[in-house]
């Protein structure tokens, strides 16, 4: 479903040839008062630790606010620092709320309350877009993507009173157009301390290489934008200032900052001038050349996420992610401990080529390249992949509360479901025993890093194949 262009406005703007943008500021000057909008992100209702403890700072959703915020008022709700969304809505215009699969449910249940009290609501994030059908059965419309690429049309439409059910863009538009977000939004709740002190950023979105089940090839298409690097730069800087030290941290939120080598390293080149901290999520396509993990250490990166996701070559294969080489992964773990970067190493169980083996094969890896921070989660199809429509026909439910890469999707061939979730519960009390920490972590520095550990130690302790059905 595409978009439909706004109407002309003939009066009182009598131009023919006014543009969108000029049509939208006209009916900003006619504001009596300034709308108001209630921005929300929903906590998850999963048993398992996606909300707990800290939590990072919700880039886009901020970016919505800094957005919105430039001609109308906001009020910005985390459920998940314990902000509570009032049960009257009437001091608000406009109920914008974001979405993952493993939050529609409490989404869906948002807009519906506002619906009910008559206010205009928007659904976006990752599964309005992927299910917009399904989401616009909860809102007056969904938001397909990013909200920066339709705003001229779907700030007109609001203050016009004309709501279309969709707004999806046909041209995404270039990141140099997209302001520095406005963090105030969010630190203004009496409970932004429970954020974490590490702040998002961005530099790139998207991700050509279409592993088939990721979900951002579906909302980017295979586009791949940059900002100008004095921009991410002077962004850093900003923060730098306005904490008073330079030693800020950073948490790049790319899908893949690294795609573009040329401009990821000069970026890295010019980060080292700044003193700052930061990791990001990565791909390993070019980690096995020591310079690019010498110059990573050397502008300040302390962590990196890398999804080694499975063992088995043929797995690899199979979901299409060949920027994956797993003669290589020794080799990369290597090049990054040699400087001082600790790694997040992601795997995943429940493929149809997982055997009983591949969880001794991926224990024995960790313990012996010493992986930091081992995530491990059962495989996902999530709607609107191609994974998705693979698998569908095989999938025990879907209760989107449940898709948050923690619960039983699917029995693979290769084992059964009985099979998969002992072996799984037994891998992650294993890897998180006290001796198997002490092993990996001895004489790595004391930071957050240790801390995880020893709370993934209590919390392995307590799992049980039961609570991933």
């Amino acid at each position: 479903m595409q978009t439909v262009q706004a109407e002309t406005i003939t009066a009182p703007f009598a131009s023919t040839s006014i543009s969108p943008e000029d049509i939208l500021q006209q009916l900003v000057r006619q504001q009596k008062t300034r709308k108001k909008w209630l921005i929300v992100q929903p906590m998850s209702t999963t048993s398992m630790m996606v909300d707990s403890s800290s939590v990072s700072m919700p880039l886009n959703l901020i970016m919505v606010a800094t957005v919105a915020g430039r001609l109308f008022d906001i009020t910005f709700i985390d459920e998940r620092i314990g902000d509570r969304i009032p049960d009257d809505l009437s001091p608000f215009d406009v109920v914008a709320v974001t979405s993952r699969s493993l939050n529609a449910s409490k989404a869906y249940a948002i807009g519906d309350a506002a619906l009910r009290q008559g206010k205009i609501v928007l659904l976006g994030g990752v599964h309005p877009t992927m299910l917009h059908q399904e989401a616009g059965e909860h809102c007056t419309s969904v938001i397909y993507g990013e909200i920066e690429s339709i705003w001229t049309e779907l700030a007109t439409d609001i203050l016009q009173g004309t709501m279309k059910p969709l707004y999806r863009a046909l041209e995404l538009k270039p990141m140099s157009d997209m302001h520095r977000p406005d963090f105030s939004y969010a630190l203004a709740s009496k409970r932004s301390k429970k954020y974490s002190s590490r702040i998002p950023i961005l530099a790139t979105k998207g991700c050509p290489v279409g592993c088939n089940f990721c979900t951002t090839p579906t909302i980017y298409g295979k586009n791949y934008r940059y900002r100008e690097l004095d921009l991410v730069l002077d962004e850093m800087r900003y923060h730098q200032e306005r904490l008073g030290k330079k030693s800020a941290n950073f948490s790049f939120m790319d899908d893949n900052i690294s795609f573009r080598p040329k401009y990821f390293l000069t970026l890295l080149e010019e980060m080292s001038k700044l003193g700052i901290h930061w990791n990001a999520n990565i791909s390993m396509n070019f980690l096995d050349k020591p310079e690019v993990a010498e110059l990573a250490g050397r502008s300040g990166c302390d962590l990196l996420s890398i999804g080694f996701e499975t063992l088995n070559p043929e797995t690899i294969k199979s979901v299409h992610k060949g920027s994956n080489k797993i003669g290589n992964y020794e080799k990369v773990v290597n090049n990054l401990h040699q400087n001082g970067i600790a790694i997040q190493g992601y795997f995943m169980f429940g493929f149809d080529n997982d055997t009983e083996e591949s969880f001794q094969l991926t224990y024995d890896f960790i313990m012996k390249n010493r992986i930091e921070f081992p995530v491990f989660s059962l495989v996902t199809p999530f709607p609107g992949t191609p994974y998705f429509d693979e698998m569908k026909p095989r999938i025990r439910h879907f209760d989107w509360d449940k898709y948050d890469t923690y619960h039983y999707m699917f029995e693979p061939t290769g084992m059964s479901g009985e099979t998969l979730l002992k072996n799984f519960v037994k891998l992650q009390q294993e890897v998180y025993k006290g001796r198997a920490i002490m092993k990996r972590m001895q004489g790595k520095p004391f930071n957050w890093v240790w801390l995880a550990n020893f709370m993934m130690n209590r919390f392995t302790n307590r799992l049980s194949p039961e609570i991933y059905m």
